[in-house]
């Protein structure tokens, strides 16, 4: 009892510029990185809906005021808990019937590009509304929509830090978008040439439409009809490969979480195709470790991090092409002999062999004790640059994590899912819900989520202080960059220990990261990203 309430109380803190503390509630808490996108979620819940529904409007709303990160055509994962149990969503797409590595390769690249047809997989969002919906939604899909259709059709107030990658992405895809296939990007996203600016209106009607025709038809309209034909035509006409028939042969799955126990706590994320098992392999190889000093405590988080990334990197792929089941990379005696890798110095790090034995993330909780822990991807910014005509869809680049070495697990084939990056987590404790937790950012997340897993069960930090906390960013071999807010002392250690530190200038590559924990008697508690526009919207 008293390891679970410590999660929950004052605790130390690291001086942020944010200056945000911890957002209390009872009835609904949702939160994300756009107010607007917070409080679409929570009209809904005002409305009568209940979590569930709440996520859903907060995700569609975010695909309208952060469309840098997310879009119509991304994809999407998600962790529910209702009824007294977890749920796992993979509504992540696959590769279409006519994306070959073959096909790739007689467009002249050796490796998948950045944009284009070449990395569009098959969208999965709408689908995962319409699932959600369906499954455990209070209220119509189209009900849930309806705020994100008023901020598209009516227009929004571009926030500050969407406003800086908006136009940094506009600039970038004024020298590298050539071709009919983006023509339609520039049209909506730089409408006058140009991206807009922090604080002025932005709005798109044909976005609209299509929200409203998803909700309408329970996505079907997405995959089976009006929508489906667009989107296959454009393909047709612009060099895609993209048919009605691979968006009609979609459907989201419905998957059994992961879990181990980290300090007296269960931490949840899904299984691959997505990088959650790095989370997962990194927290119980630390669970055997006992650090001295807050140095050696980050040093081993790197350390076992990297090795996780090294299997990841090696072997995760769509699980039906895996050469070992997931479970194989968290057994004990695998997880016993990479833990035993890990020394005082840094290392470069390897994959081992078990053998058989830019995105948005939101949490959101009501007063009946649903939760969920949502996240949904374009992959990089804006995505593959593919906008189709008159229906707002921006169509991501997943793709792109595809390999094109036969050889590899993550090989490029028609109806396969690519390696993804984007993960939700949940924390529960003895069976019972702690709450959604998660921190997005390509391969930070994994890095994100034992980061701030280690500031709220060793540290004992409250949702807010776990988010405010100094990171780091293991980027590759023994190259680690950490924020500015990193202690000097530990810094010293770490360089000391042998890995090479770059301390970020004002913004660096760390994530950006929600939190909602529910108490033993309903309180729900909240915390959000301090280094972007973060909201903790709460009834």
């Amino acid at each position: 009892m008293s390891d679970r309430l410590s999660i929950f109380g004052d605790a130390q803190s690291y001086p942020h510029p944010s200056r945000r503390t911890v957002v209390y509630g009872r009835r609904g808490m949702v939160a994300t990185t756009q107010p607007l996108a917070a409080q679409a979620g929570l009209s809904v819940l005002q409305q009568g809906g209940n979590a569930i529904d709440a996520a859903i409007a907060t995700a569609a709303a975010l695909t309208v005021v952060e469309p840098t990160s997310n879009g119509i055509g991304s994809d999407a994962f998600a962790i529910v808990w209702t009824k007294g149990a977890l749920s796992g969503l993979n509504s992540s797409g696959c590769a279409p019937a006519g994306l070959t590595a073959d096909w790739v390769k007689s467009r002249g690249f050796e490796t998948m590009p950045h944009y284009g047809w070449s990395p569009v997989t098959i969208p999965g969002a709408p689908a995962a509304w319409a699932a959600l919906s369906q499954r455990f939604g209070r209220v119509s899909l189209e009900t849930a929509l309806k705020p994100a259709v008023d901020l598209a059709r009516n227009g929004h107030p571009v926030a500050a830090s969407v406003s800086y990658f908006w136009q940094a992405a506009a600039g970038r895809f004024q020298e590298v978008l050539k071709g009919p296939e983006f023509e339609e990007w520039f049209r909506v996203f730089a409408p006058g040439g140009r991206a807009p600016g922090a604080g002025e209106m932005w709005r798109s009607p044909s976005h609209a439409d299509t929200l409203e025709d998803i909700g309408r038809t329970g996505a079907e309209s997405f995959y089976r009809g009006r929508l489906a034909e667009a989107i296959a035509q454009f393909a047709r006409e612009t060099g895609g490969v993209i048919t009605r028939d691979d968006l009609a042969n979609f459907h989201p799955e419905w998957v059994q979480p992961l879990s181990v126990n980290y300090r007296g706590f269960d931490v949840w994320e899904l299984p691959p195709n997505g990088q959650g098992l790095v989370a997962l392999m990194a927290l119980k190889m630390l669970s055997g470790l006992t650090p001295t000093s807050e140095a050696e405590r980050i040093h081993y988080q790197i350390e076992a991090l990297k090795l996780g990334f090294a299997d990841a990197h090696a072997y995760i792929a769509d699980p039906r092409f895996m050469p070992w089941p997931a479970e194989e990379f968290l057994s004990d005696a695998y997880i016993d002999s990479r833990r035993a890798l890990i020394g005082p110095q840094a290392q470069l790090r390897q994959a081992g062999t078990p053998v058989p034995g830019g995105t948005v993330y939101l949490a959101a909780a009501d007063g009946d004790g649903n939760m969920i822990s949502y996240i949904q991807s374009n992959y990089a910014g804006f995505g593959s640059g593919v906008v189709v005509p008159n229906t707002g869809i921006a169509l991501q680049n997943r793709g792109e994590l595809f390999s094109l070495d036969a050889d590899h697990p993550n090989f490029l084939q028609p109806g396969k899912r690519p390696f993804h990056t984007i993960i939700p987590g949940f924390l529960t404790q003895g069976g019972r819900p702690v709450g959604p937790f998660g921190v997005m950012g390509g391969f930070m997340q994994p890095q994100g989520h034992v980061q701030v897993m280690s500031n709220v069960l060793e540290d004992h930090m409250n949702p807010q202080a776990a988010l405010d906390a100094p990171r780091f960013y293991w980027q590759s071999d023994n190259r680690v960059i950490v924020e500015q807010t990193m202690p000097p002392e530990i810094i010293k250690n770490l360089r000391e220990r042998g890995h090479d530190i770059e301390i970020a200038p004002q913004s660096g590559p760390f994530g950006r990261g929600e939190i909602i924990w529910r108490t033993e008697d309903g309180v729900l508690m909240g915390g959000t990203e301090p280094r972007a526009d973060g909201t903790v919207a709460v009834w």
